[in-house]
């Protein structure tokens, strides 16, 4: 994990639509397109190896729009396929804000951001008092069920809250608006509540459920 010194002042970012970094959570990437093969290229000659994950913001509709709050992930493994592209993983560290684009000549984005307010993002592993596990995973097996998914639920009884949670929220199948709610969310237990709510609303057609958490 990096220190908040290390934190540069500007990085490339990578906008994905529905793709979610979290800190502490690890994303799996391949990486074939020219310009972000690039990207990674310049990235690893860098001390931090930080990628920004940044979703597109749709309002006002151009590709231009970027969410102002993305999240930067260090380059910690990566490989090469006989094609000549990367699988790469991203281990998240800290979100961060953008402050405005810089005009560069690289054929990717970058941006000068600002790490301010995400200080936790660095700190420890956060708990989550107020999860009722049981109840949790027990809607969690309904909208799998529904989905026609399947998991290990040992593991998920065991695995820690800000794994359960923060994996959940990358992995389950939401829109990107709702995955970069999810990202905004200012602690573990908002972030588990935003995605309670979401849950209840893939089990009830757009009602939430409160029953199925009491």
């Amino acid at each position: 994990m990096l220190k908040p010194a290390d934190l540069p002042d500007s990085i490339a970012v990578f906008p994905l639509p529905g793709a979610l970094l979290l800190p502490r959570a690890r994303l799996p990437l391949h990486i074939f397109e020219p310009r972000y093969l690039q990207m990674l290229e310049d990235v690893l000659k860098t001390p931090h190896r930080l990628i920004g994950m940044i979703q597109p913001n749709p309002r006002p509709a151009s590709e231009d729009n970027l969410h102002a709050i993305g999240c930067a992930g260090r380059v910690s493994q990566f490989s090469e396929t006989e094609d000549g592209r990367y699988m790469i993983t991203l281990a998240g560290q800290s979100r961060f804000r953008v402050t405005r684009e810089v005009e560069c000549f690289a054929p990717y984005r970058r941006c000068e951001v600002s790490w301010d307010g995400f200080g936790k993002d660095l700190g420890r592993t956060e708990t989550d008092p107020g999860l009722n596990r049981d109840a949790f995973l027990s809607a969690l097996r309904l909208l799998f069920e529904r989905k026609g998914m399947s998991t290990d639920w040992d593991t998920l009884k065991e695995a820690d809250d800000e794994l359960l949670i923060n994996s959940l929220s990358m992995l389950l199948d939401f829109s990107p608006e709702d995955k970069q709610a999810l990202l905004e969310a200012p602690s573990l237990p908002t972030r588990r509540e935003t995605l309670v709510t979401l849950i209840e609303f893939a089990l009830h057609g757009g009602e939430p459920g409160k029953e199925v958490w009491q």
